[in-house]
């Protein structure tokens, strides 16, 4: 009888999974309240296609995906995109009305802090608007119109949040936040330039969307630096933003170390150099974990921990989701190392503890969601990388589960051995 690869590779982990004896279990789903919600995130954007079926619209990563990428999109100025608050505020209004009575956890906005960045800093997603020395681009000011698209997003949140607690929540019984990308950064010396560039980057990576949702103004750090390039709140944008969240969602990844670029000149044309910062993975020549195919991305479960205790530290000891978190692959791996995917294993595992320790040490940590449950479109990384523990093959639309779902699967149905997975780490 003939198998085919992928099934056999996929009886071979059953076996290598079922013969591991419960000694060697190590991580256990017990260690968590029974309460506690675990589940695996997707994206409908990344994961459904058929971009002009069914009567949808074109957005803009539609033009941005099928056009030249050197030109930017055509776009309202950014004085019009305070009408976006009401447009959200009416989109908002729909869903909480249709849906209300069957979602109970809404999230306004996921990452506007990567979409600010990236859309207006760096250019590297629509609308494709930059400036030197944060990019190239046709248009767009780098020092400027991130943060007019930020104050707009923070104010859009407002108004749905106001909405949602005024006339919904009471008789729907839901509750409501957002979701902000968040590496955790750690300087790279114990120079006080590097101290300070750590704080830096902390506030113009989480400060900036969270800190006027708590305190009703930006960061100390980005008013400083920015000076009127930074938006102000009006005394109605304070009152609106009195309505707090009732969760925070954290994509987390990675940890990364933190080096000053005021006191000696770096390259600006990154992620963090806005805020006079360089992300950078290796001090004296030892990367801060092991890389991932994600640039910039590396496994540091303990970044984990400490970041969910920060945020329980800054904000009030609100609760927290961990809304994304994940291990990249190369698509151009193997098919065996794709399906066989013992880092990712191993990457899951050390996350997890690394909650696991937070519970254990008090923290408002209520939930997490593995990032992604299939391999799908990672935005400007295409096709590429791979996020999922299914694997997908994109011309003919099969799926395939990986050792990782099947790990994920037996850790929460508490039947699964953990840590003796890492003896295959040698063939990942």
């Amino acid at each position: 009888m003939e198998i085919d690869s992928a099934t056999g590779m996929l009886m071979l982990l059953t076996a290598a999974l079922a013969i591991l004896a419960p000694s060697a279990w190590g991580l256990d789903r017990a260690e968590f309240p029974p309460e506690f919600l675990f589940g695996a995130a997707t994206s409908a954007y990344q994961i459904e296609g058929a971009y002009l079926e069914d009567g949808k619209g074109i957005n803009n990563w539609d033009v941005f995906t099928h056009t030249r990428r050197k030109s930017s999109l055509h776009c309202p100025s950014l004085l019009l995109l305070s009408l976006f608050r009401e447009e959200f505020d009416y989109y908002a209004d729909v869903c909480f009305r249709a849906f209300g009575d069957r979602v109970k956890f809404w999230t306004t906005f996921n990452e506007p802090n990567v979409f600010a960045k990236h859309s207006y800093m760096l250019g590297t997603y629509p609308p494709k608007h930059c400036s030197a020395p944060f990019g190239t681009c046709n248009s767009g000011n780098s020092n400027r119109e991130p943060y007019v698209a930020a104050h707009n997003i923070i104010m859009s949140h407002a108004a749905a949040v106001d909405n949602y607690k005024r006339n919904y929540q009471a008789k729907q019984g839901g509750s409501i936040g957002i979701v902000i990308e968040m590496k955790f950064y750690e300087p790279l010396t114990n120079t006080m330039e590097d101290i300070l560039a750590a704080q830096r980057a902390m506030s113009f990576e989480i400060h900036w969307f969270l800190d006027p949702l708590f305190f009703g103004e930006y960061p100390k750090e980005m008013r400083e630096m920015l000076s009127s390039n930074l938006p102000t709140f009006s005394p109605a944008e304070k009152r609106l933003l009195q309505n707090k969240v009732d969760f925070i969602g954290v994509n987390h990844y990675t940890a990364i170390y933190a080096k000053d670029c005021i006191s000696s000149p770096c390259d600006l044309n990154t992620y963090e150099g806005n805020a006079l910062v360089l992300a950078t993975g290796e001090r004296d020549g030892v990367r801060i974990g092991k890389p991932t195919a994600i640039v910039g991305f590396y496994d540091v479960p303990e970044g984990m921990e400490q970041i969910i205790e920060y945020i329980n530290k800054r904000y009030e000891n609100t609760p927290v989701y961990v809304t994304e978190n994940g291990y990249s692959q190369h698509s151009s791996n193997g098919l065996e190392d794709l399906i066989n995917d013992v880092g990712r294993v191993n990457y899951l595992q050390g996350y997890l503890s690394s909650i696991s320790s937070a519970v254990r040490r008090g923290a408002n940590v209520r939930g997490y969601f593995v990032w992604s449950l299939m391999d799908n479109f990672e935005w400007s990384y295409g096709f590429t990388v791979r996020f999922g523990l299914y694997h997908v093959d994109f011309d003919t639309q099969v799926r395939t589960q990986k050792m990782s779902a099947k790990w994920y699967q037996g850790f929460l149905m508490g039947s699964r051995p953990v840590d003796a997975l890492q003896t295959l780490r040698a063939g990942s």
